[in-house]
């Protein structure tokens, strides 16, 4: 059986993505750095949405390697969820937990989530650039030459 390679995303599709990523995650630290809170606060949300992109980016190629056939051990594919879980749980439950308001509990979650959606679709975006450009920019049928 032969094997479709993705096509080149769109440039609008690849600024769109990046737009949303340094929107969701500047917003979050600008937030943060204008907020009141105390510094070890500040240090535990910034470290939450580190944690969290890294664990996005990681699972979404942990999923994308087993689609194409790559290995991918089961214990990291099951850290990749529980670190991408986690992290949006220990953001809900600080959230929950703040001396916020709420339109602030919901500016950090909402900047929060766009940051990891973007982000997956960023690491999309690379890894369809770099197979679209070996295989010379086009769909392409891994089985005919």
């Amino acid at each position: 059986m032969s094997k479709q390679l993705p096509q080149r995303p769109t440039g609008a599709f690849i600024g769109a993505s990046w737009a949303a990523l340094f929107v969701g995650a500047g917003t979050f630290l600008v937030g943060l750095w204008n907020s009141t809170m105390q510094l070890n606060e500040r240090g535990y949300y910034f470290t939450l949405l580190m944690y969290g992109l890294f664990a996005a980016v990681s699972l979404q190629k942990s999923v994308r390697d087993r689609l194409e056939g790559v290995k991918v051990t089961g214990i990291y594919f099951a850290l990749c969820w529980v670190s991408v879980l986690l992290s949006v749980l220990l953001l809900t439950v600080g959230l929950w937990n703040a001396t916020l308001a709420p339109s602030e509990k919901g500016f950090y979650a909402m900047s929060f989530v766009l940051s990891l959606f973007a982000a997956v679709a960023v690491q999309k975006n690379v890894r369809d650039v770099a197979l679209s450009q070996e295989a010379g920019g086009t769909y392409f049928d891994a089985g005919k030459e």
